[in-house]
């Protein structure tokens, strides 16, 4: 038995996603990947590189690949791929994608997905809203077509949708966390030390993984093969939550690309976060603000940096660490924040090893999300395990991850939460994170 690996943008989420695939399939698998790069690029053209460059072999027995492929397009180039068991994984679905402006949006990307869907066994989102997003916006999405619209494609997809929390991997963090966050982290994660790494601990999901990839049987009950049922709520019990870690010490690991916009920071960064392991008293220091997201425009950059300098304008005391990739076009606010923020930056651009990121986490209090769209939000995840409260719209997949206290509505009011955090930091510095909810952790 063999499973055939295909992404199409291997990088971020995409990449460790076919990395922990691959580790645990190890032999038993063949990924065939393009670099994350010209995302546009690849959603048009790799269904026909990867006709070309997939090796034949009658050992395959399930197709798994992410929905930036053309499932479609594969399978008619390649008939002896399109007899696979065909598994479609979701990070985003195109039809709820934010643009700029709304004539911004090209119809073939998410015409694309509708297809790969309609051709694929199982498609499977990494969150319910992901799901849901992408299924109810069908019928109005394919009212674009001028006439002779297809029909009932909802229906037909619908049956072999299924949800499964991305999996995520931690390293032992502990060795950079201050003692007040050292001790929440022990309670949170229960893990027992062992040697210098913490005891493996196996997400329910990584286990649906592992039957979804053991099995080429459709008919299966095991993993991904049942059918679920019709969602519309935003809470479901059974699903394997995305804030157990399979708490386990990795190599310090550096990204396959680093943007030279950000280059002229390193030593910046570096010389910054041994300033704030030292000196003074951890509980006497401002209160640290971490946004670890990609400076792109459906990340709310704007939304983020106005609330930061109206702290800044009512001289409330904080420190601010701007983490995440940039890629070719950055926009202005963050040359024109940086500026403006000036002493109270702690931290400016993205962080290559994962060392140093993980520990620019832990190191801060609260971490922040301003996004316009997010289906799942690795980042937002990374940083509670290290500790950090989080702060996100109550909107998009949020809901569905995270406890009431912990989301907001409009600007104002997350203005007013750090607002009161600024006066008063000792309040999240002594916060317990609460779990998502009794269904999942008994999951």
């Amino acid at each position: 038995m063999c499973v055939l690996l295909i992404e199409a943008f291997y990088g971020g989420s995409h990449k460790q996603l076919m990395d922990l695939l691959q580790e645990e399939l190890q032999e038993d698998c063949v990924l065939c990947t393009l670099p994350a790069k010209k995302w546009h690029w690849r959603a048009r053209t790799a269904a026909l590189y990867f006709m070309q460059t997939v090796p034949i072999s009658p050992n395959y027995r399930i197709l798994f690949a992410s929905s930036v492929l053309n499932l479609a397009e594969l399978t008619a180039l390649r008939p002896d791929l399109g007899k696979l068991k065909k598994v479609l994984y979701f990070h985003e679905n195109q039809l709820v994608y934010p643009v700029q402006k709304c004539q911004e949006r090209d119809f073939q990307y998410g015409y694309n997905q509708i297809l790969s869907c309609l051709v694929a066994d199982v498609v499977v989102f990494n969150s319910a809203f992901n799901m849901e997003s992408f299924l109810t916006s069908i019928g109005k999405f394919m009212k674009l077509i001028p006439d002779h619209r297809p029909k009932d494609l909802e229906e037909i997809i619908r049956p072999k949708c299924q949800v499964l929390y991305f999996p995520v991997r931690f390293p032992d963090v502990s060795r950079f966390m201050p003692e007040h966050k050292l001790a929440h982290f022990k309670k949170v994660i229960g893990a027992k030390r062992s040697g210098d790494a913490y005891q493996t601990v196996v997400l329910p999901g990584q286990q649906k993984c592992r039957a979804l990839m053991k099995t080429s049987n459709a008919a299966s009950k095991s993993g991904l093969c049942e059918a679920q049922p019709r969602l519309h709520t935003t809470q479901h019990e059974g699903l394997p939550s995305p804030l157990i870690a399979v708490a386990r010490l990795n190599e310090s690991e550096a990204s396959e690309s680093t943007n030279p916009c950000q280059e002229e920071d390193k030593q910046h960064l570096t010389f910054n976060l041994s300033n704030i392991l030292s000196g003074q008293d951890y509980q006497q220091r401002p209160l640290h603000i971490v946004w670890p997201h990609r400076w792109e425009h459906d990340k709310g950059p704007e939304t983020f940096f106005e609330v930061l300098l109206k702290l800044k304008e009512k001289d409330l005391p904080f420190h601010v660490s701007v983490l995440g990739e940039a890629f070719s076009e950055i926009p202005d606010i963050f040359s024109e924040a940086k500026k403006a923020l000036g002493s109270s930056v702690l931290h400016w651009g993205f962080l290559p090893r994962k060392d140093d990121y993980f520990q620019a986490l832990c190191m801060a209090d609260v971490v922040i999300s301003t996004a316009k769209h997010e289906f799942f939000g690795v980042a937002m995840v990374e940083a509670v395990y290290c500790g950090c409260y989080p702060l996100c719209p109550k909107a998009l997949v949020y809901p569905e991850i995270f406890p009431a206290e912990y989301l907001y509505s409009t600007p104002e009011q997350l203005f007013k939460r750090l607002q009161n955090f600024c006066k008063r930091p000792d309040i999240v510095r002594k916060h317990l994170y609460k779990h998502i909810n009794r269904s999942v952790q008994n999951a």
